[in-house]
């Protein structure tokens, strides 16, 4: 059957805004029908570069009839209530993660979302990076046996300004947010969190109480250990590996680099470019995935999209590791 284009509203211009009307307007399946930002210069540049009307005020776009669903890419803390007017609307909706920092607002709007039966979808792309996702399908099919342990590696080139680390909610809510979902990806029923973090380098994170540094240990149902690695900065890039382990054998991901050459010398062997060194770079596949899915899940319901409970469940960890850290305690979780 062929269908219209979804008509999109997007709501938020920043810098992962414009990734994703990019490829709303890259893709034939859909369309960018309203661009709404406070910040209405903003709005008008993404409109003329990928179509769609602008507007400054999110409830125009909600009001209007042309648009489909939403997708929401505006700063954390207008998440919940934004969802909530998705909902109430029946409009389904695609967020950025987190959906809150704050784990009783997004407890509040569960019971909501449950009920709607509107699509909610979580913005957690790393999924639909073809490499994880290959090696989560061989894991399941069984290739090297039950999964034993995970190995998550994830540091960022730079640390970020300090007046963002201020309202970041601290790297587990910030950074590791993601890890977290991608160790659910693999052992979704996690029960244990052991967290400890330092501040090495960072004076922004000195600043604001953070850290710079972390390990993260996850102990699953199954009795399978998730080890993550997290740094705010690498000075080979950005450093993006994944390692599974089990009793028939191990399965990784490596680091993307820049390019396909490399050079052997009397001096050096192999010598290759550096590592990409941006998120929007590694990550690009993964974000035009993740809306392919989206689309599949407005449509017909069948979708790998995260869900609602998926958010909820990482920021549980991202708050029982912060706790973990702080006082040097393992903590019981339960995500159900």
């Amino acid at each position: 059957m062929t269908h219209a284009p979804l008509r999109f509203g997007l709501i938020g211009t920043g810098r992962i805004g414009q990734v994703h009307a990019a490829n709303i307007a890259a893709n034939s399946d859909t369309t960018l029908s309203w661009v709404a930002d406070p910040f209405v210069d903003g709005a008008t540049a993404v409109a003329d570069s990928f179509g769609g009307r602008v507007t400054a005020d999110a409830g125009e776009l909600f009001a209007a009839d042309d648009v489909d669903a939403v997708l929401i890419a505006s700063p954390t803390p207008t998440h919940v209530d934004l969802i909530e007017r998705a909902v109430d609307r029946g409009i389904p909706v695609l967020c950025e993660k987190p959906i809150d920092l704050d784990i009783a607002r997004v407890e509040a709007l569960r019971p909501k979302v449950a009920a709607a039966g509107v699509p909610v979808a979580l913005g957690f792309n790393r999924r639909f990076d073809p490499a994880f996702a290959e090696v989560r399908a061989r894991v399941a099919a069984g290739e090297i046996g039950a999964l034993e342990q995970l190995t998550i590696i994830s540091r960022d080139p730079a640390a970020p300004p300090a007046d963002y680390v201020a309202v970041s909610g601290g790297i587990f809510r910030d950074m590791t947010i993601h890890d977290f979902d991608m160790a659910r990806f693999f052992l979704p029923d996690i029960v244990e969190v052991s967290a400890m973090g330092s501040t090495t380098f960072d004076e922004g994170a000195r600043r604001h109480g953070d850290y710079d540094t972390a390990v993260v240990t996850l102990r699953a149902a199954s009795g399978a250990i998730v080890t993550i690695i997290n740094s705010r900065h690498s000075a080979v890039g950005y450093d993006q590996r994944l390692e599974a382990f089990g009793p028939l054998g191990t399965l990784q991901v490596a680091n993307r680099s820049t390019s396909l050459v490399s050079l052997s010398t009397a001096e050096r062997v192999e010598a290759t470019a550096p590592y990409e060194d941006f998120f929007l770079q590694r990550y690009a596949e993964a974000y035009a995935a993740e809306l392919r899915a989206f689309v599949a899940l407005v449509r017909d319901g069948a979708s790998e999209s995260p869900t609602f409970d998926d958010g909820r469940a990482a920021l549980l960890l991202a708050d029982a590791a912060q706790r973990s850290a702080t006082e040097r305690v393992a903590v019981a979780v339960g995500l159900h």
